[in-house]
């Protein structure tokens, strides 16, 4: 299973780490070694998180993330995204970008530390609204209730969740603003930081009202399957959830991706302290991308997100950890060290928190039919 799940990730870690020796020496090795493993640590959050999303989708829309999904992380967001960050802001073409981070690393670099603000506001917001929609949701599973049952009461009234991000925003471009107005030689870009927070939020409410919806459609049709299942066969009707499932699946998959591309923000920002080389950053990058695709998938496959049933609270209040660094780091620097750190122990400690809890239920007598009723708030 192990080997099946993570097999070509092996497979890339190894051709990526030779090609890396082979043609820019055992420093190139090293650097790409280095970037694999902070790409791991900072994106652990993301696997738990899409496994949540991913195990409602059937073996071939799994597939598809593995496939195309990995194609569109690794030479999307890990090669072409800094490329048209640079294009965007050197205001000049794709191939002239390719080029600059060729030829001027130390620009190239500058360019994309340049446009740093933008893409912290975008991916703050968008994470933020994934954290504020997970805390304010009544659950029948809760991990810190003391903090959690007061902010599902919170959560009952309409928007909440878009107010504080949005005043969060506000927060960010003001403190933006203060510190070009108190400091000379800086470029005011609050509104910059204002345009592109909107935007992280309007795509966050796009792409996960679609989804959303579509998966709610899904659900409903499949009780009425079930119901009517007799009937149709009776009939001999083939069902029609077929069209509806492409719809939701398309959709919860379009999350995904957008989702992993405002996880890959920090890491692509934070590769720049380690190595300005575009193609070093894109191959360490890209193999710490793929074993969190395998980390995912494996996650679905093994139901460790039943078994373990805090672990999907810990990956969000992760989230959040990692949407007010983001925002933070708009105007003020923070070590890629804590970034990743703060990850790692929130999920250890709810997997520690899971564990503990198995444990009880098991001294109780629990079985296991009633441990799954306990992890689905029955």
């Amino acid at each position: 299973m192990l080997l099946k799940t993570f097999g070509w990730s092996f497979a890339v870690t190894a051709i990526g780490l030779a090609a890396a020796a082979w043609g820019w020496g055992w420093e190139a090795f090293g650097v790409v070694l280095i970037l694999s493993i902070l790409e791991i640590s900072l994106s652990f959050d993301n696997a738990v998180v899409n496994a949540g999303v991913l195990k409602k989708m059937n073996a071939f829309w799994q597939k598809i993330f593995l496939t195309i999904g990995i194609l569109i992380a690794v030479f999307g967001m890990r090669l072409v995204f800094p490329v048209v960050i640079v294009a965007i802001s050197a205001k000049v073409g794709p191939i002239e970008a390719v080029q600059l981070a060729i030829d001027e690393p130390d620009q190239y670099q500058d360019l994309v530390t340049d446009a740093h603000p933008a893409i912290a506001a975008f991916g703050g917001m968008f994470l933020l609204m994934i954290f504020l929609d997970f805390i304010f949701e009544d659950r029948d599973i809760k991990w810190l209730t003391w903090l959690e049952r007061p902010l599902a009461k919170l959560g009952k009234v309409d928007m909440l969740s878009v107010c504080i991000a949005l005043v969060a925003l506000l927060l960010a471009a003001m403190t933006v603003a203060t510190h070009a107005h108190q400091s000379t030689g800086h470029a005011d870009k609050s509104a910059t930081v204002l345009l592109a927070g909107v935007a992280g939020l309007i795509t966050y409410l796009i792409v996960g009202g679609l989804s959303g919806h579509f998966e709610n459609k899904l659900e409903e049709e499949e009780e009425r399957e079930q119901e009517a299942e007799e009937k149709a066969k009776k009939a001999g009707k083939e069902p029609s959830m077929v069209g509806l499932a492409g719809k939701a699946a398309f959709f919860m998959f379009l999350y995904l991706e957008v989702l992993d591309a405002s996880f890959s923000f920090d890491g692509v920002i934070g590769a720049f302290a380690i190595t300005n080389q575009i193609f070093w950053m894109a191959l360490g990058l890209g193999i710490g991308a793929m074993y969190v695709r395998s980390l995912t998938v494996y996650l679905v496959r093994q139901g460790t997100l039943d078994e373990y049933v805090y672990l999907e609270h810990g990956a969000h209040y992760a989230i959040g950890a990692l949407a007010v660094i983001l925002l933070v780091t708009i105007q003020y620097q923070i070590s890629e060290i804590i970034t990743g750190l703060v990850g790692v122990v929130l999920i250890a400690w709810s997997f520690w928190s899971s564990l503990r809890r198995n444990r009880a239920l098991e001294g109780e007598g629990g079985s296991a039919e009633e441990k799954s009723e306990v992890t689905s708030g029955v």
